[in-house]
């Protein structure tokens, strides 16, 4: 049987891989993976002198095989072109790209040094699994490197239309570079959609049906929607609500609706436009004063890029000017976190709130707008509040879709889920219930590892 040998930039170090402070590929994938896969990455290290040589650990026979950057490299592939160009590109966001051709450079320097590095750990009849936007070179510089086997893809976030993907200089090279895997995967139909019509444009390479003709390779492209463990999670939550954590939230509530959102604090997620739409909330519905606490968790990240410093500045101007505005003596509108908060806590505020605000300008999938559906009691479910935008509003249908960009029609979301009545809050959540159980990460795995497999 082919060993299964997964790449991504980061790797979960083995004590945390299912704790609630892994990342969500690391919670998606930890059903999976089983003695004897192999698991590739960065180390998360920034060294002087990168040895080049994997650092092997062994979890419960899972090997995790990591190597460090150096200082230029880290600069130039993962602040540079991975996040200054891919991801505000990928997520339509043209006016905060930054592009330099060395850090494109760079970026094809580190994923040479992946594959280096990998290419003697690797034996033939491996499947090789790489994870998104960071290592999209990887297959052509291991078939550079005399690799042969089978090699996929998978792309966390949206893919984006040839009127977009223009903008980037490198656009051709990076879609060459996709049609060196086996298989190609996508989060939804759309961003599908959008890669086969940039191959068919940029390269000039045949597209027939899902698949991409180049040289003689057939490239499968696939859609495959990631998901969660949703049971797992639905009963963490249960026994979360239990806990003094749960209990001292519910008594500063003091009888009032939780609304609740929680991501990364990132461009992406829309969070200006959120506040906003609490503001307005709160301006135009002035009977739901008082009756109504928002929490917004927002984890920093990527502090060393500019963008993330502005938006954490502005935030904290937002959510002082909200407080100012609306604050009374014994009420305060919105709690505004920038720590971590441990998953198991998450899912236990997740299950006691009455919203879920869920509201990204643009996502690849959002995994928590999910979880806050599996977390629900389905005798008195809360009500998710969901971007169009996200990928994940293709399964969710039944949940409140917004407009992210339009502040009034989060505020107006919001009241409806307020004054929605009993019977609807447990109609739209058992659809969305059936959605979150049906489409698992187990489910999403085997659906990508299926495709990869040999014919």
């Amino acid at each position: 049987m082919a060993r299964l040998v997964i790449v991504s930039n980061r790797v979960p170090p083995p004590r945390t891989t299912g704790a609630a402070s892994a990342g969500g590929l690391a919670v998606a994938l930890q059903s999976f993976v089983e003695p004897g896969t192999l698991w590739f990455g960065w180390s998360g290290r920034v060294v002087e002198k990168p040895s080049g040589k994997p650092r092997i650990v062994d979890g419960q026979g899972v090997t995790y095989a990591t190597i460090d950057l150096n200082g230029q490299d880290y600069d130039r592939f993962y602040v540079g072109f991975a996040n200054s160009s891919l991801w505000p590109l990928l997520h339509f966001r043209l006016g905060l790209m930054r592009y330099r051709r060395e850090d494109f450079e760079g970026y094809l320097a580190v994923n040479g040094d992946f594959a280096d590095a990998l290419l003697p750990m690797l034996r033939p009849d491996d499947m090789v699994w790489v994870h998104d936007y960071h290592l999209i070179p990887l297959a052509a510089a291991l078939r550079a490197r005399g690799f042969a086997g089978r090699i996929g893809f998978f792309l966390h976030i949206p893919f984006v239309p040839a009127s977009v993907l223009e903008a980037l200089p490198p656009a051709y090279d990076l879609l060459c570079a996709l049609c060196a895997f086996d298989v190609v995967g996508f989060q939804t139909r759309t961003h599908l959609a959008d890669f086969l019509d940039c191959a068919r444009r940029f390269t000039g390479f045949t597209v027939e049906g899902d698949e991409v003709v180049t040289n003689g390779r057939h490239v499968r492209a696939i859609a495959d929607p990631i998901g969660i463990d949703a049971a797992g999670f639905a009963r963490v939550a249960g026994r979360a609500a239990g806990t003094a954590y749960i209990k001292r939230m519910r008594e500063s509530l003091s009888g009032r609706a939780l609304a609740i959102s929680a991501e990364r604090l990132d461009y992406s997620k829309g969070l200006p436009n959120r506040f906003e739409g609490f503001a307005r909330l709160l301006a135009r519905y002035p009977q739901q004063q008082r009756h109504i606490s928002m929490l917004q968790i927002a984890a920093r990240s990527r502090e060393d890029v500019a963008e993330y410093q502005a938006l954490r500045r502005e935030l904290d101007r937002l959510a002082g000017d909200i407080n100012g505005r609306f604050s009374q003596f014994d009420w305060v509108p919105l709690r505004y976190m920038t720590q971590t908060v441990a998953r198991t806590k998450l899912a236990g505020l997740f299950r006691i709130a009455r919203i879920g605000i869920v509201t990204p300008l643009r996502d690849g999938m959002n995994l928590v707008a999910k979880e806050f559906v599996a977390a629900q009691d389905p005798a008195d479910p809360g009500v998710l509040i969901l971007s169009q935008f996200a990928g994940a509003a293709e399964e969710l249908t039944d949940a409140l879709l917004v407009n992210p960009y339009d502040p009034d029609a989060i505020a107006d979301a919001m009241n409806t889920a307020l004054e929605m009545p009993l019977g609807e809050r447990q109609q739209r959540h058992a659809a969305l219930r059936r959605a979150v159980f049906e489409v698992t990460a187990a489910r999403y795995c085997n659906v990508f590892v299926d495709a990869l497999k040999p014919a």
